[in-house]
């Protein structure tokens, strides 16, 4: 019933004279929900799709169809666009995916979910004629022997193998880069993979079980008073680097963008280091309290991981600028507010 309601809802929806067109999978997350402002914000027309509308705002799609991009039938509907016409760009940022706590104890989950999500999406849009997509991929396909130096973390691109990263959830995004990249040659697609690096900013998920960390320690700091204590995985010397959000859109527009036909998986992440310890003592500061921090038992990651930004400036003569307590201002800020709207009730 869902999939006949979807291709009636396609088939009555008027045809669109926008220059560009672009499919979002993943367009009530996080990053997805911002991309269709921005892409909105260049003139595109915007079909977004997702299990889910974005929490916090309503889409600046022109189109938001909730569908399952596990299914294939359902997946080959959303892919499709008008007729004899395919989309423009695809972007597909749809995954199950969530922090550190997540995804070390979702592991089949995360690779069923997807593995079947990219498999169906990279079909349909060879089927639909795509010749153009975006496919994002994690900081997590790293190896681990690379990252056990906190303060000198090795994530150059051409590091990634031997492969050994330290999760499923980066076995998955791995296996995923070479799937892309076997469509590119064997079917004359061009393809852009990106390799995040802890996207932040407002908007997403701050609760629950998915947030990551930056976004748990806005809300940790706002909910207590001064001079309390909050609690942090592991001995908090752990390092990270965090990209905000609105510099990951700059990363993405500009590598597709790009004319040349191929163009190597390029790090989308910031070069500012930083310890969980520091990172929760920058957000009391933001947030003019005084903290301590209790050190409990939980997953950690990786010793230390840091975006090498050598091969992006190199490539697309680009790199991020924002530094990470302008990005945090912004971010507690709106956490802060969350947490205020909550108590409240």
């Amino acid at each position: 019933m869902k999939c006949k309601f979807l291709y009636l809802l396609l088939f009555l929806m008027p045809l669109q004279s926008n220059t560009k067109t672009a499919l979002v999978c993943g367009a009530g997350g996080f990053i997805g929900s911002h991309l269709v402002k921005r892409l909105k914000s260049e003139g595109y027309f915007v079909r977004g799709v997702d299990l889910k509308y974005p929490e916090f705002s309503a889409s600046a799609a022109d189109e938001f169809i909730l569908a399952d991009l596990r299914d294939t039938v359902q997946t080959n509907v959303v892919v499709k666009y008008r007729a004899e016409n395919s989309f423009d760009e695809v972007y597909q940022l749809a995954a199950n995916m969530g922090g550190m706590g997540y995804i070390a104890s979702h592991d089949a989950e995360i690779m069923h979910d997807s593995g079947l999500i990219n498999l169906n999406v990279l079909e349909a849009a060879r089927i639909y004629g795509v010749k153009k997509i975006f496919f994002s991929s994690s900081a997590c396909i790293y190896p681990e022997y690379n990252q056990m130096d906190p303060n000198n973390p090795m994530c150059a691109e051409a590091s990634a193998y031997p492969a050994a990263p330290d999760t499923e959830y980066g076995w998955e995004k791995l296996f995923s880069e070479r799937l892309y990249k076997s469509y590119a040659r064997d079917y004359g697609m061009i393809i852009r993979i990106a390799r995040f690096h802890n996207i932040f900013g407002p908007e997403g998920t701050w609760d629950g079980g998915k947030e990551k960390a930056p976004a748990a320690l806005c809300r940790k700091v706002s909910m207590i008073s001064n001079g309390e204590s909050i609690e942090i995985w592991g001995d908090g010397e752990q390092t990270r680097s965090f990209l905000y959000i609105e510099e990951c859109l700059n990363g993405i527009r500009r590598l597709m963008e790009d004319p040349r036909p191929e163009l190597p998986v390029l790090n989308i992440g910031s070069e500012e280091i930083i310890t969980i310890n520091n990172l929760a003592q920058m957000i009391a500061e933001i947030a003019d309290k005084q903290i301590t921090l209790t050190h409990i038992k939980g997953p950690q990651g990786v010793r230390g991981r840091n975006s090498d930004n050598s091969l992006i400036q190199k490539t697309l003569n680009w790199a991020p600028s924002t530094k990470l307590k302008d990005g945090l201002v912004q971010t507690y800020a709106w956490i802060n507010a969350q947490v205020q709207k909550r108590q409240a009730k």
